[in-house]
């Protein structure tokens, strides 16, 4: 195993704790900023580095059609490409592929870029090929991640093909030259809200025998209530040696969620995407910094966290900056939304090692359930 995740504390179903890679180690629970081309929307490395990230994202899909993988590779890898010295993972670009709605068999995807019309094709091979290109010190099998919701045959034949692309993707990762030598490889579990589906696809994936284990196909259109069951029955099986990563979350009643019953890491656009679009993670909750009632406050954006790297600016002013297209409003309130979540995600490492989860998780509900 090349993933090693080392329990520190345990808190009813919460852990919290280390996972160790190739390329360095990060504290557990972990947000990760994804930084879709190689870079978090409006923020440098420099900027995450300021801001305490430990892991970030790249999209392969995105970054093997351009600049392209080889590009990448020859420029030292991700990591160096993009001026970060930290951890990183890459996903396997199914997740955006079959958003685009590709010609879809067992041999792999074949799907048209959004740049300029190509054809290409990605298969368990390429996909494990491109990330090796790629250089990230994690990087994440090819899946099938239906959208939800969805007919059991349907999930029956992501299951399915999920586990026969596992299979295949693993030998090509420990096959490739570099690929085992200095990345770690993920395995997903897809099966939808279905319990029974989840346990088969845990197991399947488990036999084939990954680095770490993702729980993909979730918070992609079913209720919180939908997911914990399915969830539940995953990391239970999953083994408590290895990290656990839930695949797209970010919204905070969502990760306490998830924490309690036994995730490690976790991923998601909305805090940067939020940003973009005025909205504000706050102590008590979302603000609408569009909304016409702020044009002349002079608070700061979240007067309880006073750590915010806008909290010198008034929210008046932020939207003024929002409301005229201005550049630098989008940045600051994508520093402030990322500074907000991972101050988040300390406290909720805070509360598990304080024996206090229970109470966190409850009060987070009460604000954001």
């Amino acid at each position: 195993m090349r993933a090693t995740f080392t329990t520190t504390v345990t808190d009813g179903g919460a852990r919290a704790g280390r996972v160790d890679t190739p390329g360095g180690s990060f504290a557990t629970p972990c947000f990760m900023p994804v930084g879709t081309r190689g870079a978090v929307r409006h923020l440098s490395s420099t900027d995450l580095v300021d801001l305490g990230v430990e892991v970030v994202l790249g999209n392969t899909y995105h970054l093997m059609l351009r600049p392209g993988a080889e590009v990448v590779r020859n420029l030292g890898g991700l990591g160096k490409f993009a001026g970060w010295e930290g951890v990183t993972l890459t996903d396997s670009g199914g997740y955006q592929i079959f958003s685009l709605k590709p010609k879809v068999d067992d041999s792999g995807a074949t799907f048209r870029s959004t740049y300029d019309g190509s054809t290409h094709v990605l298969t368990p091979e390429t996909a494990a090929s491109v990330q090796a290109d790629l250089g990230a010190d994690i990087q994440m099998v090819l899946d099938v991640c239906p959208a939800l919701p969805a007919d059991e045959p349907v999930l029956r034949r992501a299951v399915e093909r999920t586990a026969a692309w596992a299979a295949r993707g693993r030998r090509a990762f420990l096959d490739h030259p570099d690929a085992a030598a200095r990345q770690c490889q993920f395995g997903i579990v897809q099966g939808g809200v279905d319990p029974v589906l989840r346990a088969e696809s845990t197991r399947r994936t488990l036999e084939v025998g990954f680095d770490g284990y993702a729980v993909g196909g979730m918070s992609v259109g079913e209720t919180r209530d939908e997911m914990l069951e399915p969830l539940a029955v995953v990391t239970s099986l999953l083994p408590s040696d290895q990290p656990r990563y839930f695949m797209g979350l970010g919204d905070p009643a969502g990760l306490v969620e998830v924490v309690g019953r036994g995730i490690d890491m976790f991923d998601c656009v909305l805090p940067t995407r939020h940003a973009r679009h005025g909205t504000v993670l706050t102590t008590g909750g979302r603000l609408n910094l569009r909304n016409a009632r702020f044009a002349t406050d002079d608070l700061p954006l979240d007067p309880a966290f006073p750590a915010s790297p806008a909290a010198r600016w008034s929210r008046a002013y932020l939207r003024h900056l929002l409301m005229t297209d201005e550049p630098t409003g989008r940045r600051l309130l994508t520093l402030h939304n990322l500074a907000w979540l991972l101050d988040f995600v300390d406290r909720l490492r805070a509360a598990i090692h304080e024996g206090r989860f229970e109470e966190f998780r409850s009060e987070t509900l009460a604000v954001w359930g």
